[in-house]
């Protein structure tokens, strides 16, 4: 019985080493979110840190416009890395879990 626990808590740590490489490896994976009009284009990681945003030089002349551009624009880029990133998490993580009896967390 110890050693399963033992064999338990190796697999949990390997567990937790591979969703930290897989959070570390999202950081460079990169999502762009174009407008419909290609007025403004976001890029956005996996981890949902903005890189960059791309203006159209005609949006800078109306705020409320621009405002309401970036809103929509980095909640769809956002939305797409929050997928990206929790699938990717959960994949390894059940990946790697060890097998507990009564802890399906991940079927």
């Amino acid at each position: 019985m110890f050693g399963d626990m033992m064999g338990m808590m190796s697999k949990l740590k390997e567990a937790k080493k591979k969703v930290e490489e897989t959070k570390e490896r999202l950081h460079t994976v990169l999502i762009e979110e174009i407008s419909l009009d290609n007025k403004l284009k976001v890029t956005i990681t996996a981890n949902r840190s903005i890189k960059a945003i791309d203006i159209d030089d005609a949006l800078l002349s109306d705020k409320d416009m621009l405002e309401d551009y970036l809103i929509l624009t980095l909640n769809k880029a956002i939305e797409k890395a929050t997928n990206i990133n929790e699938t990717e998490i959960a994949a390894v993580a059940k990946e790697e879990m060890p097998n507990i009896p009564g802890m399906d967390m991940f079927k």
